[in-house]
């Protein structure tokens, strides 16, 4: 347990530095940590990390989600309605589509269904590393709009073409009527449950005699009751997460109205997200060996080669969408 512990402290502390390097020689640090955890994973003595997928989704996906929504403009999303819906599931449903069908073309052994796998994991950009890469430029305010409104949904529908994807792998068998419909089940009572437990929510923060700390840890809660609520009966914690962030965030002003609890989220969920994203962006790199010791038949080469194709096709196929 101590030797956990000051694992998770040094790998702390040498994010924290790796992130200042990286503001002072002016590289996004989502980007910086990642190649500096690929370097770091080579280093003799370095602990392989194996990242288990159920434990990201339930203690850093929630809160990202979730902070992503508060930030949103309900107005602005609501504009942009129609491009962040054709991106966010359009681009995200044909990614997937064309990866499953080029991919069973050069990649041996790969079958239709582990090509929907690695088309729902490649088709969602990541909007943390966009936002930083775009910090710097003059970007117009739409397309900022329509990006982070993109990335809080294509998330949800992503997620959804992987899940069913690795059903149809375990089970040898898809159905794309049934996937269909349950898509569309999964997502609108992900919905409902996540607008049902923000009312909740709300009413608590709205006529309870919360203080400022009591505001702030409840909003950390939140979102992992929301999720967790929605998985419980099998829908999309996801959309959960994010309607109920937005909900929450589109109420704000009527809940949190002193200073004080302002400044006390703000302080909070700053320091919460930026911890979890730039771990998850380091163990992403710390991961590499751990990935490589289960490419099985396949060489590094293969790999490499893979994967710079793949990449390319996702990128075109974002040109020709947009």
């Amino acid at each position: 347990m101590h030797h956990n512990l000051l694992l998770i402290l040094g790998l702390l502390f040498v994010v924290f530095l790796l992130v200042m390097l990286a503001q002072r020689i002016r590289i996004a640090y989502p980007i910086f940590l990642v190649i500096a955890g690929l370097g770091i994973s080579f280093i003799p003595g370095v602990p392989h990390i194996h990242l288990k997928p159920d434990l990201i989704f339930l203690i850093f996906l929630p809160p990202l989600l979730y902070e992503a929504a508060w930030y949103t403009s309900w107005n602005d999303f609501w504009k942009w309605k129609r491009p962040i819906a054709l991106l966010a599931f359009g681009l995200v449903f044909l990614t997937s589509g064309v990866i499953a069908y080029t991919s069973t073309l050069f990649i041996p052994g790969m079958t239709l269904a582990l090509g929907f796998l690695l088309g729902g994991i490649v088709s969602p950009p990541d909007a943390v590393a966009a936002a930083t890469v775009l910090k710097g430029m003059k970007v117009p305010k739409r397309i900022m709009a329509i990006l982070e409104g993109e990335s809080l949904v294509n998330d949800a529908s992503s997620l959804i073409v992987f899940k069913f994807a690795l059903v149809a792998v375990i089970s040898g068998t898809f159905s794309m009527q049934e996937a269909t419909g349950q898509f569309f089940v999964v997502s609108i009572m992900g919905i409902v449950i996540g607008l049902a437990g923000a009312h909740i929510m709300y009413a608590i923060h709205r006529f309870l005699p919360t203080t400022p700390a009591i505001d702030a840890a409840l909003t950390l809660m939140t979102p992992y009751i929301l999720f967790l609520a929605a998985e419980q009966f099998h829908f999309s914690g996801v959309m959960a997460v994010v309607s109920g962030g937005l909900f929450m965030s589109y109420r704000s002003h009527e809940i949190f109205k002193t200073g004080s609890t302002r400044l006390n989220m703000l302080g909070v969920w700053t320091t919460v997200i930026f911890v979890m994203n730039a771990l998850v962006f380091i163990l992403i790199g710390l991961e590499l060996p751990e990935i490589i010791s289960g490419l099985g038949d396949y060489s590094i080469a293969d790999g490499i080669k893979y994967g710079i194709i793949i990449s390319i096709i996702t990128i075109i196929l974002r040109f020709l969408w947009v």
